[in-house]
């Protein structure tokens, strides 16, 4: 299933990605009026405007019919690892590319628990020690109990947008964040669920069902 897997809709941008696109956009513009004049100036307009087309792709957020299951996935990309944790429960890591849709999505229906923000490195997220990037950890209170999510920042993606706040109620596959360009989110499956997702496959935020049922 690919990344934009809902119906066809007008391009809708992800929130949170103004400070980036905007200055990039506007650049490409002026440079292109200015190749008008002079055409040596097209040197600067058409990487700026490549990179103004690469960033509407990049951020683009396609509306999505949720998919059925208790866990669905955060977030866009592939599966890297499955790790069974000390405390019972399984972490399964997803590897988000430059080339997936950058939006996450809460896994499953819930209340805001707590969301906090971890300073850290900017490791390459499929690094082993990416685990130490800079991250946001969340907690929503759930019908299944606590369940945890990080979103992991990767070598380019530095930046992670929370979109809802501590206490907000969430419905299962609504936007809760973005990080940008690229990194890893991991999500905690509660002990006695096991994955219904393996190693290298792929994911679609809000649609692929993590848990077995």
């Amino acid at each position: 299933m690919s990344d934009d897997s809902a119906k066809p809709s007008r391009l809708r941008l992800a929130r949170g990605v103004s400070p980036w696109l905007i200055p990039t956009a506007a650049a490409a513009a002026a440079t292109a009026l200015l190749t008008r004049k002079d055409r040596r100036w097209a040197l600067a307009a058409v990487p700026l405007s490549a990179l103004t087309g690469g960033m509407l792709w990049f951020f683009r957020d396609p509306d999505r019919s949720p998919g059925t299951g208790r866990i669905l996935s955060p977030a866009d990309g592939v599966v890297q690892s499955i790790d069974p944790w000390p405390d019972g429960r399984t972490r399964v890591a997803i590897f988000m590319s430059p080339l997936n849709v950058h939006v996450n999505r809460a896994p499953l229906a819930g209340n805001v628990a707590s969301v906090q923000h971890v300073p850290g490195g900017f490791l390459p997220a499929f690094n082993k020690d990416s685990d130490q990037n800079e991250r946001v950890v969340w907690h929503f209170e759930t019908a299944l109990g606590d369940i945890e999510m990080v979103q992991i920042a990767g070598a380019v993606a530095r930046r992670i947008v929370p979109y809802v706040n501590v206490g907000a109620k969430v419905a299962q596959a609504e936007r809760i964040g973005l990080i940008r360009f690229g990194s890893r989110v991991d999500i905690y499956l509660p002990g006695g669920l096991s994955p219904a997702v393996s190693v290298g496959q792929k994911t679609v935020a809000g649609v692929t069902r993590i848990d077995r049922g």
